[in-house]
């Protein structure tokens, strides 16, 4: 058997980070060789009589680093120092990078176990014309830094981090929170007439992006907060009122809290909250060309968090006790976590309603009504769907909330506390 050079005590190295510090240090671009018998086995710099370390990669991850031919100890071991004393150990940064959230965002809020401070965008950066719109804001968060010369690595950090925590503000404020997708779309747009013209605007080939003055991406604290403070709600109050009322960003006094909740996740806890964050963020990116996908995307956030085991431990809020009952199938897994995380037995109908209409637009056997520019408003086909997304958002995100307060235990256990509204 090769002998395996990665070491136990590496279990939280990210095989991203891995994967760029070899490139770094050993060099590519790296080759397959025989990719129709080995899929997962690549070679860097190069294949055969030239690979110093040949990667072998399982679920997305690296699992495996052999020596090869040109391998060379001295310098292996000179990575095993550099992952050992910097990558691993810090030091502790400031990571920095602009969001967007639904409404504006005058003030600033620092979480103080967290370490996340949103501030206002400076008086030069780019505002909207309108209140209904995507309001830019910056978003700073604890990052780990890797030396000057492995810039690659912190710079990833710092867009992983950023990426994550957009995500996970996305289902923890009430207010829609984005960021800049990496693939951005070219798209015409409408240009209005200035006022008083007399013209009647014009239309431009434009690419998606946003451009503002950050200042340094990466620093040693936190920047000074605003003047302004950012309004706390109550987190009972706060989630009890939805919808656009003019009035700028404001938080729940929990957010800190919540904060602390998804970074103390386990891996696999957290990596299932990803997901289902993703899915939340990709079911409003969609609303506006395919409600169906919209809605699909949804149920994919609930799914997401649901055990894929034959049996579900859950807590049963009618007994008020755990009880393990047998799961058959994805539309029970589907139901047993609305049941757990957002309980109420009189929707156990609708919610069997939701994952059927999922079910037909993932195989291609429905749209729904807005998809097919039917949608007339007040017509029941239409009305109802419209009620049922609306009910699947304000449900999923509730479940979502409720399942970073008391995650699962073992991935299949799922706690009998209070949940939050």
């Amino acid at each position: 058997m090769a002998e395996n050079l990665l070491r136990e005590t590496w279990a939280d190295l990210d095989s991203h980070e891995l994967r760029l510090l070899l490139d770094i240090r050993i060099g590519g671009p790296g080759q397959f060789d025989g990719r129709d018998i080995n899929p997962n086995k690549f070679y860097l710099p190069l294949a055969r009589e030239s690979c110093r370390v040949e990667l072998t990669f399982r679920d997305k991850k690296v699992v495996a680093v052999a020596p090869g031919p040109a391998f060379d100890r001295v310098e292996w071991q000179k990575i095993v120092d550099e992952i050992e004393n910097t990558l691993l150990v810090g030091p502790a940064k400031v990571g920095r990078e602009y969001s967007f959230s639904g409404f504006r965002v005058p003030g600033s809020w620092r979480g103080a176990r967290s370490g996340v401070q949103i501030l206002p965008p400076p008086p030069d950066a780019p505002r909207a014309p309108v209140e209904m719109a995507a309001h830019p804001f910056i978003l700073e968060f604890p990052i780990l830094s890797a030396p000057e010369d492995l810039w690659r690595i912190t710079n990833y950090r710092r867009m992983r981090d950023h990426r994550r925590l957009s995500l996970l503000l996305n289902v923890l404020l009430t207010a829609r929170i984005s960021f800049e997708p990496r693939r951005s779309e070219h798209f015409w747009a409408y240009i209005p007439a200035a006022p008083g013209s007399g013209g009647n605007g014009e239309s431009r080939w434009l690419q998606e992006h946003f451009v503002a003055p950050l200042g340094a991406p990466v620093i040693d604290a936190l920047s000074p907060p605003a003047t302004e403070k950012l309004i706390e709600v109550e987190a009972d109050a706060y989630y009890t009122s939805g919808g656009y009322d003019g009035n700028p960003l404001r938080l729940p006094t929990d957010l800190d809290e919540s904060l602390c909740r998804y970074t103390d996740l386990s891996d696999a806890n957290r990596s299932k909250f990803d997901r289902a964050a993703f899915w939340m963020d990709a079911a409003a990116r969609q609303w506006n060309t395919s409600v169906s996908s919209s809605f699909a995307s949804l149920v994919s956030a609930v799914e997401a968090l649901t055990e894929r085991g034959a049996t579900h431990r859950v807590y049963c809020a009618q007994c008020q006790t755990d009880r393990t009952h047998e799961v058959p199938g994805a539309i029970e897994r589907f139901r047993s976590l609305f049941e757990t995380y957002a309980p109420d037995a009189a929707l156990r109908k609708r919610r069997t309603q939701m994952y059927e209409l999922r079910s037909g637009i993932s195989h291609g056997g429905e749209l729904m009504q807005m998809d097919h520019d039917l949608d007339f408003g007040w017509d029941p086909p239409g009305w109802n769907e419209r009620e049922l997304h609306s009910e699947l958002w304000s449900i999923t995100r509730l479940a979502m909330r409720n399942w970073l307060k008391k995650p699962p235990v073992n991935n299949n256990e799922p706690r009998p506390e209070a949940m939050i509204g």
